[in-house]
């Protein structure tokens, strides 16, 4: 962890309880959405993180801004010269805090309330925060959809007026009218065309680069992280399996795991097949999740000791961090 960190995660859970049924519940069992996770990002920069569904991806973010209850683990958040534990914040302090970390959501069309006009919903973080004089809030509006290439025209319209890329511009104006440090972006272009996602894209990064927003970016189209991600970590059943710089995580994947994700992602060259490696069985139950490396029950590199033990996490090259027994293996 360096001066330039600006979000600093250790040791990272997030358990559900399974309760029995009838009257008198009782707690059975937990679901380990996420179950050990650590991490730190630097400023002005964006940590991709992929993994099937159900891996723990969307719960890990919406931990990290407090709008789930964590079970264990420190979530440090570097305010300046200053650090914020944020799982130490409660009540009024949080609330004041939150501006300073925001979620982009996945569905367009979803989150935004049809009975308000765009104005009203860009504005509805600033006025619920209180942090600026009814008068002004106006002018902050106007400044903030510029930004985000939104005419200033349509902010009297309402959210059905809109295709899904105009909507995607407003939930992005809405989360950083605030003028957040931190943004949580949640499948934030999944729902989008192509070329829009491609649009989306450039518009946070042109964005991150004028605003200096460090991002978490979740997302399952890995052709998308490599383009907007500094680093990118794999998460698998609530635990990261690799964490590296995005030009040496494509160049050479460590883990298994990943080298199965990169198999698959499509090209546009006709000529070649696809080829993706065939992994055995699914995504494993998290409420009971297998022994030793969580990935053992699919993995076509499996030995006696992936069954039993735990991999280490451990740093194989410069900032890349894999945990995996046969790692030597994938290394030559």
């Amino acid at each position: 962890m360096t001066n330039s960190t600006i979000i600093d995660v250790q040791d990272l859970k997030v358990h559900f309880p399974i309760y029995s049924k009838g009257l008198f519940r009782t707690i059975q069992g937990h679901v380990k959405a996420v179950d050990g996770v650590s991490f730190s990002l630097k400023k002005s920069e964006t940590l991709g993180l992929v993994g099937e569904s159900g891996s723990g991806k969307t719960t890990l973010g919406r931990a990290i801004l407090r709008a789930l209850k964590t079970t264990e683990g420190t979530i440090i958040f570097h305010d300046g010269n200053t650090e914020v534990d944020l799982l130490g914040l409660e009540g009024k302090q949080l609330t004041d805090f939150r501006r300073n970390m925001q979620l982009i959501f996945q569905d367009p069309y979803a989150s935004l309330n049809p009975r308000m006009t765009i104005r009203d919903i860009i504005a509805e973080p600033l006025e619920c925060l209180k942090l600026y004089p009814k008068d002004k809030i106006n002018a902050k509006v106007r400044e903030i959809a510029e930004l985000c290439k939104i005419n200033i025209e349509h902010l009297r319209c309402w959210p059905h007026v809109f295709s899904g890329g105009q909507r995607q511009r407003i939930c992005i104006a809405r989360a950083l009218i605030t003028r957040p440090k931190f943004v949580v972006c949640d499948e934030a272009v999944s729902a989008l065309d192509v070329s829009i996602q491609a649009d989306i894209i450039n518009l946070l990064v042109e964005l991150q680069q004028k605003l200096g927003l460090s991002y978490l970016f979740i997302s399952h189209d890995l052709a998308v992280v490599a383009h907007i991600s500094t680093s990118i970590a794999v998460l698998y059943v609530g635990r990261l399996v690799e964490h590296a710089p995005t030009p040496a995580l494509f160049a050479k994947p460590l883990h298994p795991y990943t080298r199965a994700l990169l198999s698959a992602i499509p090209t546009i060259d006709i000529k070649r097949e696809l080829s993706p490696v065939d992994l055995a069985g699914g995504v494993p139950d998290p409420s009971n999740p297998p022994s030793g490396c969580r990935f053992h029950t699919r993995c076509p590199h499996v030995s006696d000791v992936c069954r039993r033990d735990v991999p280490k996490w451990q740093e194989w090259g410069k900032d890349h961090f894999v945990a995996c027994h046969r790692v030597k293996e994938f290394m030559n």
